[in-house]
C-alpha cells in the first residue's frame, strides 16, 4: 500500500523495534531456569516468544500452561530477575539513534507505546538515556486495555498533540499493527524486530514493511533540509 500522505508525528513500539531487549529478557529467563535446577537454552530456542512477553516466555522455557499452578510465581520471579538487568545489554536497533536525531532536528514528536509494564520501561528508558527524549511513554499499565486494542495508541497520538490520522506507528507484531488500524494511524511493519517463522507481515496490512529504522523517515513530513539519507 501507499501512504496518501506523511506523518507528523512518530510512535514507536519499544521491543523489537526501538530497542533489542531479547539479550537481557533470555539473559534473566535463563537465570531462572538456572534457578530451577534446569539447563539454559540457547537464544534460538525463543524465536517465537521473545517479542510477546512474559507469559510466553515461561510457558516455553518450562513447558507449563498459564494454569499451572507454578506458573505466575515463575513469571513475576522472572519479572524481577529481568528489572535487576534490564539494561545491560539492551540497545537501541542499529540506525535508531540516527533517525531518532533527524527527527528531533526537525521538530517532528516522537513517542512510545508499549505493553511493557512502566516499573520495567522506565528504567530501561532512563539508562539508555532515553529517559527526557520521548514526547510520551504510555506503558502497559497507564491504559487499561492493551495493543491490539487503540487505547494506548490514541492516547501516545493525544499526548504527541496530533490527529491519527498525522502520526504513523511502528512496530514489530501484528498487534502492533492492528492496534494503529483501528486507532487510524499509518502503520509500519519492523521486519527487523523480533518475527518468527510464523510471522507472516505482509499479510498485516500494515501501510508500509520496512528493513531498518532509517525507512521510517520515507513516512514523516521532514521540513526542506532534513533528509533521510543519513539515517538509511
Amino acid at each position: 500500500m501507499i501512504a496518501l500522505n506523511r506523518a507528523h508525528g512518530v510512535l514507536l513500539d519499544l521491543d523489537g523495534t526501538l530497542l533489542d531487549t531479547a539479550p537481557d529478557l533470555i539473559a534473566s529467563i535463563n537465570r531462572l531456569l538456572d534457578e530451577q535446577g534446569f539447563a539454559a537454552l540457547p537464544e534460538r530456542e525463543f524465536a517465537g516468544s521473545v517479542g510477546h512477553g512474559s507469559a510466553p516466555m515461561i510457558a516455553r522455557a518450562f513447558n507449563l500452561g498459564s494454569t499451572d499452578h507454578m506458573f505466575e510465581g515463575l513469571r513475576q520471579r522472572f519479572l524481577d530477575l529481568y528489572h535487576e538487568q534490564v539494561s545491560h545489554q539492551t540497545r537501541p536497533y542499529e540506525g535508531m539513534e540516527a533517525m531518532i536525531d533527524i527527527l528531533e532536528a526537525a521538530g517532528i514528536p516522537w513517542g512510545i507505546v508499549t505493553n511493557k509494564p512502566g516499573w520495567l520501561t522506565e528504567p530501561l528508558l532512563t539508562a539508555l538515556g532515553y529517559g527526557e527524549r520521548p514526547a510520551c511513554v504510555v506503558t502497559g499499565d497507564d491504559i487499561t486495555r492493551r495493543k491490539p486494542h487503540p487505547h494506548q495508541v490514541t492516547e501516545g497520538c493525544r499526548r504527541l498533540g496530533l490527529r491519527p490520522a498525522d502520526c504513523v506507528l511502528v512496530g514489530d507484531a501484528e498487534r502492533d499493527i492492528q492496534a494503529g488500524q483501528r486507532a487510524g494511524t499509518m502503520t509500519l511493519a519492523a521486519l527487523y524486530g523480533y518475527l518468527s517463522g510464523d510471522d507472516h507481515a505482509e499479510r498485516w496490512g500494515a501501510d508500509g514493511l520496512i528493513d531498518h529504522p532509517g525507512q521510517i523517515l520515507r513516512w514523516v513530513a521532514l521540513p526542506e533540509g532534513h533528509t533521510a539519507a543519513s539515517a538509511a
